[in-house]
């Protein structure tokens, strides 16, 4: 679905203005994640109960995700932002030299940390999920994969708000506004 705004140019044509990009449930669940993971990330060791409750608000959150990328809007499906390596490649060399092509959704880049973030989610998770049960509690492989996988993912989160800000200089549009309103500029 798109929504858009008119803009009338000097030579009378209206325009669209912007273009509805990422549905409520994609713009729902992505600043739910950020708030249930930063509260998971600062309680892991602190405070048990928190963690947990976050954790598994999590699970569902990806799990909820996982399953939108199949069946969700247009640009919520996978098949709109997994490109192949190469292409991830290439986009990344244009970035570097400051001519990456511009997409109304996820980019190349984008859309490959998407599935980077939603696997090692799934993976934090699935071992947290472990730590709580009789056949894994006290295994150490288990919680040091979780406490390992935990920690590197802030490392994707950093790249990934690195990549948000050098796409929303390089073509000069604010795509944390994009990710809480939903629209971005049409062209």
């Amino acid at each position: 679905m798109s929504t858009f705004s008119i803009r009338d140019d000097e030579d009378g044509i209206a325009r669209p203005v912007t273009v509805r990009v990422w549905d409520p449930l994609v713009r729902i669940f992505h600043w739910s994640l950020v708030i249930a993971f930063t509260i998971a990330w600062l309680t892991g060791d602190e405070i048990r109960r928190v963690h947990e409750v976050a954790g598994f608000l999590i699970a569902g959150l990806v799990a909820f995700r996982w399953i939108w990328g199949l069946v969700g809007s247009r640009r919520a499906r996978f098949r709109d932002f997994v490109y192949q390596p190469r292409t991830v490649i290439a986009y990344l060399k244009d970035i570097v030299h400051h001519r990456a092509r511009r997409y109304v959704g996820h980019n190349p880049a984008g859309g490959a940390m998407v599935v980077a973030l939603l696997v090692m989610l799934t993976v934090i998770c699935t071992t947290g999920i472990m730590m709580t049960t009789n056949a894994f509690w006290g295994v150490e492989w288990v919680a040091g994969v979780h406490a390992i996988c935990a920690n590197l993912i802030l490392v994707l989160v950093g790249l990934h708000l690195a990549g948000v800000f050098a796409a929303s200089v390089e073509h000069k549009e604010n795509l944390v506004r994009a990710m809480i309103t939903g629209d971005k500029r049409a062209t």
